[in-house]
């Protein structure tokens, strides 16, 4: 019996399930395969200029925002528009962990927001030098809208912008130590760029579990189109699902020690306990 039928959708099985999609109908872009990253897609730029649209983008000053190559030209445009970029350092590893893009201090945009020229074009900066952070933009393999309600008692876990990462869960850590921090709280937009492929509706968004860790989206935009979950206001707002509560903070039972560890900026908040 797959996990289907047994009333239950695994993320792992989610995320094979879009990565072989985007691959076979020709929608996945460079970096090939697109199996284990978040993919990039056809038309990644198209969904960076409808975000650039929206009320929250306009609003922000400050933009943290992922690596990886769908959501190079949210970084692109987000310089052209005057907002300074924070991303993370891989894997947390460095006491100073994120890196400043600030456009008042660089030539050459295209060339600092790629992977590697953030290393080398932008400012690695410790948590204390962090402003605050008006908006966050996520890379997703998928992205769950309109779950279809099992009851009005509900509590599957399903999530109305519950967000499916590869697996490797930094995004979300990302954000519970930003919350830490007091660099971003409630009400801090958390938005998405995905393919219209990358979405799951209906029956295949209801299957899925999200834990309390889990970041949902507010935002999730794809190149034809916003979507809005449920509680949100605005453009193709939806009517199912439970909009989830954020994490509130680092859930420490889930962080071995060997994790810490490998973070200084998570021995620090745990030493202030």
């Amino acid at each position: 019996m797959t996990d289907r039928e047994q009333g239950s959708l695994s993320k792992e099985a989610v995320r094979e399930r879009v990565w072989d999609d985007l691959e076979d109908s020709g929608v996945a872009r460079f970096p090939f395969p697109p199996h284990g990253r978040i993919p990039n897609f056809e038309n990644a730029a198209a969904a960076a200029a409808r975000l650039a649209d929206q009320p929250e983008w306009r609003a922000a000053t400050t933009i943290k925002a992922n690596p990886d190559a769908p959501q190079l030209p949210v970084r692109r445009r987000a310089l052209r528009d005057g907002k300074t970029v924070y991303m993370a350092v891989p894997r947390l590893r460095d006491e100073k962990c994120f890196l400043k893009l600030d456009p008042d201090e660089l030539e050459d945009y295209d060339a600092a927001t790629t992977v590697s020229g953030s290393a080398d074009h932008g400012e690695q900066v410790g948590p204390a030098a962090v402003d605050e952070i008006d908006l966050i933009v996520s890379g997703s393999v998928a992205v769950c809208v309109d779950p279809t309600p099992v009851s009005t008692d509900d509590d599957s876990g399903s999530v109305d912008g519950g967000r499916i990462g590869k697996g490797e869960g930094y995004s979300d850590l990302e954000f519970a130590i930003l919350t830490e921090l007091e660099l971003v709280d409630e009400e801090t937009p958390v938005a998405t760029t995905v393919h219209e492929r990358q979405l799951l509706a209906g029956d295949d968004a209801a299957a899925i579990s999200f834990d309390e860790h889990d970041v949902p989206m507010d935002l999730i935009v794809t190149p034809e189109r916003v979507r809005r979950p449920a509680g949100q206001e605005g453009e193709n707002e939806s009517e199912n699902g439970t909009r989830a509560e954020r994490p509130d903070g680092i859930d420490w039972s889930l962080l071995s020690a060997e994790r810490r560890e490998a973070m200084p900026v998570l021995d620090r908040l745990a030493e202030q306990r």
